[in-house]
């Protein structure tokens, strides 16, 4: 009822001397009400901020990882607190190039102890992903996992160019990314989306995520 009063006082600006002047006034006084009235002010302040700090905890099995990162520019801290770990519980701290999108917790071997995945995707348009993660070994310290850089794979890395989405699926680790077709543009890609999926396994130095599965999804 208030709008549509406005509308009416609005439909009445011709009479004025200076109609589009007064219709200006007009206009700028009713977008500031409605910012005012609905908040609409601050979320606009908050979209003109820099990403905000990450600052989650995942507990499984026991286990407990606290994981802050900056998320203030193109180079970030990332600290991963662990407790519950029976021998070592030390913090991490690392620099990443990119920011922290996401972060989940598994236990995707199925052997009693926690995995913690951190995702990394770096700034600008292409987004490159990359995963930060460590397994609880027996739940009494922790060792890295290791995810193999996607250029190594020949066959699969055809048609990357970043916008990474990383997840657990049951008992995998899963990635996914659209695929590029020559010539296409950055914002549309037309090759439709690869999804990787990998199995976690011990290495001779350290976890590994080894792949298992390539599909590729085409675009309806």
């Amino acid at each position: 009822a208030y709008q549509r009063g406005w509308i009416k006082g609005r439909n009445e600006c011709w009479k004025v001397e200076d109609a589009k002047a007064y219709m200006t006034d007009l206009y700028k006084e009713r977008i500031q009400e409605i910012k005012n009235k609905y908040h609409l002010a601050d979320v606009e302040e908050q979209s003109m901020r820099s990403p905000q700090q990450f600052d989650k905890t995942f507990s499984l099995q026991g286990i407990t990882f606290h994981i802050v990162a900056t998320n203030e520019g193109s180079i970030n801290q990332l600290t991963i607190t662990p407790s519950g770990l029976q021998v070592d519980n030390r913090v991490i701290k690392q620099e990443i190039d990119g920011t922290v999108t996401g972060a989940e917790i598994g236990d995707i071997n199925a052997d009693g102890s926690p995995e913690i995945y951190v995702y990394v995707n770096s700034s600008g348009s292409g987004a490159y992903g990359n995963l930060v993660a460590y397994s609880a070994n027996n739940k009494k310290s922790l060792s890295e996992i290791y995810l193999p850089p996607l250029e190594y794979d020949k066959k699969n890395s055809v048609g990357y160019m970043g916008h990474d989405e990383f997840s657990l699926i049951e008992n995998s680790f899963a990635r996914r990314f659209p695929v590029y077709n020559e010539g296409d543009a950055n914002c549309c890609p037309k090759g439709g989306t690869r999804q990787l999926q990998y199995k976690l396994i011990m290495g001779e130095a350290s976890w590994q995520l080894k792949l298992v599965n390539s599909t590729t999804y085409q675009s309806k």
